[in-house]
């Protein structure tokens, strides 16, 4: 039985949006601009789980989310939770749905509403954190995509990453021609220039609890 959880927000720490807590875990949705994780250098300090840890200090990070993302993230307080929760991500266990608005009309460049991208992704070393399609050494990876909305310049869809490869929804919407709108590190300068950051959002995650063994369905909407 999934546990459903619709912007459900109980507490807020540091703009950061708690969804659930119990003793075990926590479920919070990140804004965009800020890092999971702590960045090198004492400037990049500021994050997310550092934040978090203020009122949690055993939380620890299970799974992350680009900067300019924003969205659901499931965050360990024991390491028993971590230790489990890391195997649901590593053997894709877990449920994670995006909602993402990308340049152009994707339904009459594809003229379908609906499809898989499957196109192998490994780091571009020389322009990191870029990442870049490699059918030589590149590690499988596969996005589903849906249209929710069409509009004449943009398009909103729904994408369901079936692996969890580094910026994968970003280059595999590029890959298709249609990058994120707001995206400064894919993206075309017209597409740079129509929103003020990355519209992609983590609009789901369900994972199964460590202790309980129930499904836990977290929902939060995007603000774009």
């Amino acid at each position: 039985m999934t546990q459903p959880l619709y912007n459900n927000v109980i507490d807020q720490v540091s703009d950061i949006q708690i969804l659930y807590k119990d003793d075990h875990l926590l479920m919070v949705s990140k804004p965009a601009d800020m890092l999971t994780v702590p960045g090198k250098g004492p400037e990049k300090a500021d994050c997310m789980i550092s934040r978090l840890q203020k009122n949690w200090p055993t939380a620890k990070v299970v799974h992350r989310l680009d900067m300019a993302t924003s969205g659901i993230l499931v965050v360990a307080l024991t390491p028993t939770t971590h230790r489990e929760l890391s195997r649901q991500f590593q053997d894709r266990q877990t449920e994670k749905h995006y909602i993402a608005v990308v340049d152009g009309n994707l339904q009459t460049h594809l003229n379908t509403t609906e499809g898989t991208v499957d196109l192998p992704l490994i780091t571009d070393w020389p322009n990191r954190p870029r990442q870049k399609v490699c059918f030589q050494d590149g590690k499988p990876s596969q996005t589903l995509w849906q249209i929710i909305d069409q509009q004449a310049d943009r398009t909103r869809v729904k994408l369901t990453p079936i692996t969890g490869r580094s910026h994968q929804l970003r280059v595999h919407m590029k890959a298709l021609g249609h990058p994120i709108i707001g995206d400064n590190l894919y993206g075309c300068e017209d597409s740079i220039a129509k929103a003020p950051r990355l519209l992609l959002h983590a609009k789901q995650l369900t994972v199964t609890h460590p202790i309980s063994n129930e499904r836990l369905s977290a929902q939060m909407a995007p603000d774009f």
